[in-house]
């Protein structure tokens, strides 16, 4: 926390030092101290401008966050980052979203441009629109789906009642959800039970499918960046 709370205080110092050597007349004094706070910012880790172009994304995990985020989406995030030696790296919420990015262009480019999408269900992953949505363009754009059961079996991918009865829906989205989840349903993935399952097993064996994955199709650790739903 403190090199943390160090590494901020820096920037804001150059600034100091650059307006008082202007203030003073001492142009090229003050030019020196703004060129170190650019300096400084380009070199801040996971630090990007808005213009700056983001790598694209190889990667889409589709998870609920209640239930998944802390323990196999994170553990995911961290395995494939391992993997492939920071060369595939994965996009999660709580990351590297910034205030201001609207979630679903970035989540829409996501899908986009992802060749492998893996969708963790969860208990609650049906009680979110956003979880169900993204399921049916990833199904749509014909993404390569590994589906992990989380705590659930195959056979309970079933739109609930309640929600194929919302209003909240239009009668088009109510279908593309429930095509979307027939397909993952006899999609060939991973089951895992929280009660009794080894967690690390879970996150290797799936790491290890969107690797081969990846490297099938002909881009052996790419340069490209993987995004987390989040929710």
């Amino acid at each position: 926390m403190a090199a943390s709370c160090g590494l901020q205080q820096r920037p804001v110092a150059s600034r100091l030092n650059a307006s008082a050597e202007a203030a003073a007349g001492n142009a090229a004094a003050a030019a020196r101290w703004a060129g170190l706070v650019d300096d400084e910012q380009k070199t801040k880790p996971g630090r990007r401008s808005r213009g700056a172009m983001s790598p694209a994304y190889d990667v889409f995990i589709n998870h609920r966050g209640v239930d998944t985020k802390h323990n196999v989406a994170r553990l995911l995030y961290d395995r494939l980052e391992h993997l492939s030696g920071g060369r595939v790296r994965s996009f999660l919420d709580n990351k590297s979203m910034r205030p201001g990015d609207r979630l679903g262009e970035s989540i829409d480019e996501g899908i986009r441009q992802c060749k492998v999408a893996v969708a963790i269900f969860s208990k609650r992953y049906f009680d979110s629109e956003f979880c169900l949505h993204e399921l049916a363009s990833i199904v749509e754009s014909r993404k390569v789906l590994i589906p992990i059961f989380y705590g659930i079996k195959p056979s309970e991918l079933i739109l609930p009642q309640e929600v194929a009865d919302s209003k909240a829906h239009a009668p088009r989205d109510i279908e593309r959800f429930r095509l979307a989840l027939q397909e993952a349903k006899y999609t060939v993935g991973l089951t895992y039970d929280p009660a009794t399952g080894d967690l690390a097993e879970l996150v290797y064996t799936a790491a290890d499918a969107v690797m081969e994955r990846i490297q099938e199709m002909g881009q052996s650790m790419p340069q490209r960046q993987m995004i987390a739903s989040r929710l």
